[in-house]
């Protein structure tokens, strides 16, 4: 079997028993283990598309991180499957996801011409995957993160706390930063231009999560409209490539400044009223 392939497999199956025994875990543990599983993942990651090098051909940072947050989301999505035979299949489906993840991130490496519209677009769905899954997992993970529905179709459940709400918050922009970034780095030459990018993901999806958590948004509807603004913020971030020259740079920098500080006043008003 090819070296890559066997590797491949071995960091998927561990990441897989990983994410089976965490479902036995509870409390703030979690997260650290979710940050574990992300840096392993990573790391691992990278060796195996290293595999397939002729040479010494560096593996890009941002080459591993579509992966990396598909494995670590899932450990918090996976807290909304009861333990039993149901949980089997669910760890199944995130192993085939991560498997081919990966294969798409090694084929994309392996092109002596780089990355093509094809690649592209495969990649940009499994990211779109790993950001529907993280976001599910975040909101998981905090009490009262996800709303129930309840009669009338109002939303019902344990309510959330103000620190649950930054929690969310943050943790969805650390995705949104990760996962833009490794898209980024495709349009851009830079790295700190690619970071800078990747901060506007961010800021775009923090804001999103605040307004959408505030409004109670049911269930996983929450991560599906978080997932939708992703898509679209990457939209509109594809069709400017010159960033750092182009006046709507600063516009959109303003207007999500603008917009976090009235989503702070709006929770602060809420919570007063």
């Amino acid at each position: 079997m090819d070296p890559r392939r066997r590797h491949q497999r071995e960091l998927v199956v561990l990441a897989v028993t990983i994410l089976g025994l965490s479902r036995l875990l509870d409390g703030p543990l979690l997260w650290l283990v979710a940050a574990l599983v992300l840096v392993a993942v990573w790391l691992g990651a990278r060796q195996v598309i290293a595999e397939g090098a002729h040479g010494y051909v560096p593996v890009p940072v941002e080459a591993s991180i579509v992966p990396a947050v598909m494995a670590a989301g899932s450990l918090g999505a996976l807290r909304l499957v009861p333990l039993g035979l149901a949980l089997a299949p669910v760890l199944l489906a995130v192993g085939l996801l991560v498997d081919v993840t990966l294969r798409l991130e090694s084929r994309a490496f392996d092109r002596p011409s780089g990355m093509t519209a094809g690649d592209r677009t495969g990649l940009l769905g499994m990211a779109l995957l790993a950001a529907f899954l993280a976001f599910t997992g975040v909101a998981a993970l905090v009490a009262g993160g996800l709303a129930e529905p309840g009669l009338g179709g109002t939303a019902q459940g344990p309510p959330i706390t103000e620190s649950g709400i930054v929690t969310i918050a943050l943790a969805d922009a650390l995705v949104a930063g990760l996962l833009g970034y490794r898209f980024a780095a495709i349009r851009l030459s830079g790295a700190r231009d690619a970071l800078w990018a990747a901060g506007t993901y961010a800021a775009a999806i923090a804001v999103a999560a605040g307004l959408l958590r505030v409004v109670a948004i049911p269930r996983l509807a929450f991560p599906a409209l978080l997932t939708l603004v992703f898509y679209l913020w990457d939209t509109v971030r594809g069709s400017a490539p010159s960033l750092r020259r182009d006046p709507r740079f600063l516009w959109q920098s303003v207007l999500l400044a603008i917009l976090a500080v009235a989503v702070v006043a709006w929770n602060l008003g809420l919570r007063g009223s």
